[in-house]
């Protein structure tokens, strides 16, 4: 049977849409918050490396919690977990507004990063077991659609709650939206779990985890006062030798963090080595624009929503097409050209810009290069590293996917403040254009990784040919 022949029930379209609201949600926050830096630099008066732990705060927590969340989610239920996640989120969401200085923002980010963690690590299994195997990368292509309209929505709306409001009206926008994934989420999403789940958590494995990332973070941060010194490169050092003390601990502990043997599919270690890439730009590239709009071209805050909104309006009319190709044709191809999409924007923004603002003739066009190319990628990562894993494994497959792709985000955004200080006391287009070229260059490694290390073909072609090889039917 062709995978566009099986039938979805109407259950599955419902639990799809309530999860891809908190999808919606969550990049709604993140594109919002990038527009709104200027603003809370202003309110507060923060300093560029006290703003960047806005956003690493919050993909520190969410990296370092998701593996647990997903633990937690296999063995207590996926739906059991994820809608007190939402509420938190919620609740996170009131302290952000509530904020009286930088700090307090960034506490409040981290109590909406143990939400994201918990929401971010069970969301796609509260909804993919409703599909059928052959047909995942659908509902993940719409939910990646969410996603892109959540970039839309994000820029425009929030501009015009700075504007009207202030930036804390970007914080309050979130509760009513958590507040209706409660009311509606007991009623449509299906409750699973993993039958070999134990939900013991290495809790020793998750602090290796968050100090090895918030180590390294603090370090390209602190280049700002510190200077490429030896309390910078021992940071670094430190946290490389953390993350390797975790890998060896997963491989030999009863209950590890990672689960390493979900790297013998070939499919979900290349979808983790190109989406970390592929992280380390992804965020970092949204801040970099809203600074160089704000900041070396004085925009007003309209006219930086305005301009922010065709490139994702662009990803999202494409992203629900990349999915049904992934299912029909494979992953490979399509993550490789949308990286290299991407790249050519953030190459032709170095090129193309001057101190003169032209936003329209200039950043416009070259950012629907970018739109192209997230369209294709930034849900198909997702579907990518699951393409091959067993779905009582989609938890902590998932988590482990977006574990390496947050802490990317906080380390891509540390990086690009870090080169953006280097260049001047105040944002320079110097400093941008050497953001931008490190955001390009990570996009080609991308590119670069997947076509030589992800498999040929689509799931249900290597599906078949597992079978054939063994003498089986093929169940998808």
């Amino acid at each position: 049977m062709h995978p566009d022949d099986e039938t979805i029930p109407r259950r599955a379209w419902m639990a799809l849409f309530v999860s891809t609201l908190v999808v919606f949600l969550a990049v709604v926050n993140i594109s919002s918050i990038n527009v709104a830096f200027p603003s809370i630099r202003e309110d507060f008066g923060s300093t560029d490396a006290e703003l960047s732990w806005i956003v690493g705060a919050y993909n520190l927590v969410v990296g370092s919690l998701l593996l647990a969340a997903g633990r937690l989610s296999d063995s207590l239920g996926r739906r059991r977990v994820y809608l007190p996640g939402v509420a938190i989120v919620a609740f996170g969401s009131m302290l952000c507004a509530l904020a009286p200085g930088t700090w307090w923002l960034v506490a409040a980010r981290v109590v909406q990063g143990v939400g994201g963690a918990i929401t971010l690590a069970a969301g796609f299994a509260v909804m993919l077991p409703e599909f059928p195997p052959t047909r995942r990368s659908t509902p993940i292509g719409i939910a990646g659609a969410a996603g892109a309209l959540g970039a839309v929505v994000g820029p425009v709306v929030g501009s015009l709650l700075i504007d009207l409001v202030s930036w804390r009206g970007v914080f309050w926008v979130n509760v009513p939206l958590c507040l209706l994934v409660i009311a509606l989420g007991p009623r449509y999403l299906s409750e699973s779990k993993d039958p070999e789940a134990t939900g013991r958590i290495d809790w020793l494995g998750v602090a290796f985890g968050t100090a090895a990332v918030a180590s390294i973070m603090f370090a390209i941060v602190q280049t700002e006062t510190w200077g490429l010194d030896i309390r910078v490169v021992g940071l670094i050092v430190f946290g490389f030798a953390l993350a390797a003390a975790l890998v060896r601990r997963s491989a030999v502990h009863a209950e590890p963090l990672i689960d390493l043997t979900l790297f013998r599919f070939r499919s979900f270690t290349s979808a983790n080595i190109g989406g970390f890439f592929y992280g380390l730009g992804f965020t970092a590239g949204a801040l970099v624009s809203s600074l160089l709009l704000q900041d070396v071209w004085d925009l007003s805050i309209r006219e930086v929503g305005l301009a922010f909104a065709p490139s994702p309006l662009l990803a999202a009319a494409v992203s629900p097409y990349a999915g049904r190709w992934a299912d029909r044709i494979g992953h490979r191809w399509i993550l490789f050209a949308g990286c290299l999409s991407c790249a050519v924007g953030y190459a032709g923004f170095i090129f193309a810009f001057t101190e003169t603002a032209e936003p329209w003739s200039r950043y416009v066009p070259l950012s629907l290069f970018a739109g192209v190319g997230v369209g294709m990628t930034v849900s198909t990562w997702s579907s990518a590293g699951v393409a091959d894993v067993p779905p009582a494994r989609f938890g902590i497959a998932g988590a482990t996917l977006n574990t390496l792709r947050n802490g990317a985000y906080g380390l891509g955004i540390a990086i690009v403040v870090a080169l953006i200080a280097a260049s001047g006391d105040t944002t320079t287009l110097l400093g941008i254009e050497r953001a931008y070229a490190f955001i390009a260059v990570c996009y080609v490694l991308s590119a670069i990784s997947v076509v030589v290390t992800f498999p040929a073909g689509s799931a249900r072609d290597r599906a078949a040919a597992a079978a054939a090889r063994h003498g089986r039917t093929p169940t998808g």
